[in-house]
């Protein structure tokens, strides 16, 4: 998959079949647009493109809403080089761009730089300044500028559409099940690890402190069965989310992880995790020898699922 920053960056792409979109997540409904879009471009010896944006542009238009994204942009790219996606445009994303009208957009950006062949978008798409571009205008336009439209339909998870939104709310509520369901992969989180203050190895249960992407969506404070991938090797850890009360007085948010079978120095290091399982929810025991038991058990039950 070839990746670009800027428009200027592409060279000729032999008839482009595009979809464009945030694509937050990747999830089932995205997949199945790029499964779609794969099949078009080879039936006619094309290439498929992927146009989205960064920043959102909800940070843009709205700088002080505390939107939380599924997938950090590297994340993005990682989850879209699984599907067969020949090319990516990041387009970057200003207040002038944010000004395009749904015309000009399909005019200038995609019919006049992009040269498209085919474009492919989902079942509820809007685009162009403030949102004004629809299914119905792109019918126009399509005719007008010589270019072929596939509306795809709505995919759906328990009976429900699925979208970015929703399963942003699934994991908002520890609905860990749903929320891989829908994306039909772990979702991950990544970060550096940084130094804490050390309680969790006087426990037995060392712990890898990480430092969040500040816009990165963290689901509900728990305790949860995961993937850990340092330097691309597996392990199975256990991820608690909250504030540990048990333990200290701090209001500090903390994200820490414990590696099992796992003894090496990586401060300062990388980490990936993907969520399994939610094991139990986070809680405030009346001492620390509880707190060690309920941390026992939640090795336990993450080695039978798990291990």
């Amino acid at each position: 998959m070839e990746v670009y920053h800027s428009i200027n960056e592409i060279n000729t792409i032999q008839r482009p079949v595009l979809t464009l979109g945030m694509f937050d997540g990747a999830h089932i409904g995205h997949q199945s647009i790029l499964k779609q879009l794969n099949t078009i471009a080879e039936e006619i010896d094309g290439e498929s493109i992927l146009v989205t944006f960064n920043p959102h542009p909800r940070m843009v238009l709205q700088p002080n809403c505390d939107l939380k994204f599924l997938n950090t942009l590297e994340e993005k790219e990682n989850v879209l080089r699984q599907f067969g996606l020949k090319h990516l445009m990041i387009q970057p994303f200003t207040k002038e761009f944010s000004q395009l009208t749904s015309v000009e957009f399909v005019k200038e950006f995609l019919v006049n730089q992009l040269h498209i062949h085919t474009l492919v978008i989902g079942y509820d798409h809007h685009f162009g300044k403030n949102r004004e571009g629809n299914f119905e205008q792109l019918q126009v336009l399509s005719k007008e500028y010589g270019f072929n439209l596939i509306q795809l339909p709505a995919i759906e998870a328990n009976d429900i559409a699925v979208s970015s939104t929703k399963i942003r709310h699934a994991l908002i509520e520890g609905n860990i099940d749903y929320a891989n369901k829908a994306l039909n992969y772990h979702y991950p989180l990544s970060g550096k690890v940084v130094h804490g203050d050390k309680i969790g190895r006087t426990l037995g249960f060392p712990t890898a402190n990480l430092a969040i992407e500040p816009n990165k969506l963290i689901p509900k404070d728990g305790v949860y069965a995961v993937n850990v991938f340092v330097e691309d090797k597996r392990y199975l850890g256990l991820l608690s989310i909250g504030f540990r009360e048990t333990v200290t007085n701090s209001r500090e948010h903390r994200v820490e992880v414990n590696i099992l079978n796992f003894d090496q120095d990586i401060y300062g290091t990388e980490i990936r995790l993907e969520f399994l399982a939610k094991l139990r929810d986070e809680k405030k025991f009346n001492s620390l020898d509880e707190l060690i038991s309920a941390m026992n058990q939640d090795k336990e039950n993450a080695l039978q699922r798990f291990g």
